[in-house]
């Protein structure tokens, strides 16, 4: 049956997007969801960049329009409140008080920053290994998942690809096995899921994020917790692609996806 929950939004409330909250809810009324997860940008220690972008999310006045607009949408939609936590090993205290301070139903954590530097700069590539940058990417997820554990998913994990030189076409799973290895067993044990997002196809990737064979081995570890989303920033992206990740779960031997309420998983059928 078709996913109609889109659990990675952006609206007016992260420094990247200018999109009225009631907007994406429209449209997805329009489209006929069920379930929809507002997941504002929140990072902290976010550095200087040409854009002169604030990450740091007034959290309060997200969720004081946040209730206003689920209750005038009730009957018609069920709205969800996240965050998207972009996370450093060295931030993780104020990752941990901050993700406690709200009363949240789902919790992504994303890397979008690597040696405190933004890589969607393409200064960021120049004189570094393209290969070494992922490497390095992978294992510093990996150390976050370690030392930071108040999150539902891990969202966009291969992300990083989205901005190299070659974007994904050096790019494969077996080229950094190991280190994907373990980070699954370490999602796995702590009970933490793993997001597939489309929005690597908008920026000219062959596959989602994270690739395919990405989701199989997470399935055949034993992962179960899988959430979808388009990381829209616009309402036309709502849903994004999602005919193609239902396609691409059930590939990947998975027979359902998963929202939240409360921060506790639910499993809807594929």
């Amino acid at each position: 049956m078709p996913i109609t929950s889109d659990f990675h939004l952006h609206s007016q409330f992260s420094a990247d997007c200018n999109t009225p909250m009631e907007d994406m809810i429209e449209k997805a009324i329009a489209l006929g969801m069920t379930h929809l997860c507002f997941t504002e940008h929140m990072d902290f220690d976010y550095p200087d960049t040409p854009d002169k972008l604030d990450f740091l999310l007034d959290t309060n006045a997200y969720r004081a329009k946040f209730l206003d607009l689920r209750e005038k949408y009730q009957n018609k939609l069920s709205l969800l409140f996240g965050v998207e936590l972009g996370v450093q090993p060295h931030i993780t205290k104020k990752l941990e008080g901050y993700a406690s301070s709200y009363p949240f139903d789902f919790i992504i954590a994303s890397s979008h920053l690597l040696y405190e530097e933004d890589p969607y700069y393409p200064d960021f590539f120049a004189g570094r290994l393209e290969e070494e940058v992922y490497e390095d990417y992978f294992r510093e997820i990996l150390h976050n998942i370690k030392g930071f554990s108040d999150f539902n998913v891990y969202g966009h994990l291969d992300y990083i690809v989205r901005y190299g030189p070659n974007k994904d076409s050096r790019y494969s799973y077996e080229k950094y096995r190991e280190l994907f290895d373990d980070i699954l067993r370490e999602l796995i044990q702590r009970g933490k899921g793993l997001e597939l997002n489309t929005g690597g196809i908008k920026y000219g990737l062959k596959d989602l994020h994270p690739r395919r064979e990405i989701l199989t081995r997470y399935r055949q570890l034993g992962g179960e917790i899988i959430t979808l989303g388009s990381d829209a920033h616009n309402p036309s992206y709502l849903q994004y692609e999602f005919s193609l990740a239902e396609q691409i779960l059930k590939s990947c031997g998975f027979h359902y996806y998963t929202i939240f309420k409360n921060r506790k998983p639910e499993f809807i059928p594929l």
